[in-house]
């Protein structure tokens, strides 16, 4: 997205998000993670991004995830405590502006399959109604390695 003045790419980022219905979670498919990126800060929006191409089981990518969103030490590594990082423990740091989550190549193998995959994922719809009863934007992103 370049363009001849920082009106306008602010434009095209806003239209971007605009694009997406505000809590969702979905393939990232068409978007690219550094447009989303921009449109997140074109929006104020938080933009947290997961790389999960070195994890190959339900603990590694919740390791991963722990780890690129900062979330604390005493993060228990299961799928409640995800929720409750990606909810609660944000919701009680204040107003929120909004979020665009991605989480790029999810693993796609017996330690880690579909039905891993979709309880991860059902995890990031919750948070998606969790935010959008709020009134605030949560857009969820994944791909899969």
């Amino acid at each position: 997205m370049i363009g001849t003045g920082s009106g306008e790419t602010t434009r095209n980022e806003t239209m971007l998000l605009q694009t997406v219905r505000p809590n969702i979670v979905q393939a990232i498919r068409a978007y690219r993670v550094e447009d989303l990126m921009a449109a997140a800060e074109g929006a104020g929006q938080h933009f947290l991004y997961a790389n999960l191409s070195s994890a190959q089981s339900k603990q590694e990518v919740l390791e991963a995830i722990a780890q690129a969103f900062m979330f604390p030490a005493h993060f228990g590594k299961n799928l409640d405590a995800l929720y409750d990082c990606m909810t609660d423990l944000v919701h009680k740091a204040g107003t929120q502006p909004g979020f665009v989550v991605v989480l790029e190549q999810l693993p796609d193998n017996p330690r880690f399959d579909r039905e891993a995959r979709e309880q991860l994922l059902d995890v990031f719809r919750d948070a998606a109604d969790y935010w959008g009863e709020r009134r605030i934007p949560f857009r969820c992103f994944y791909s899969f390695q």
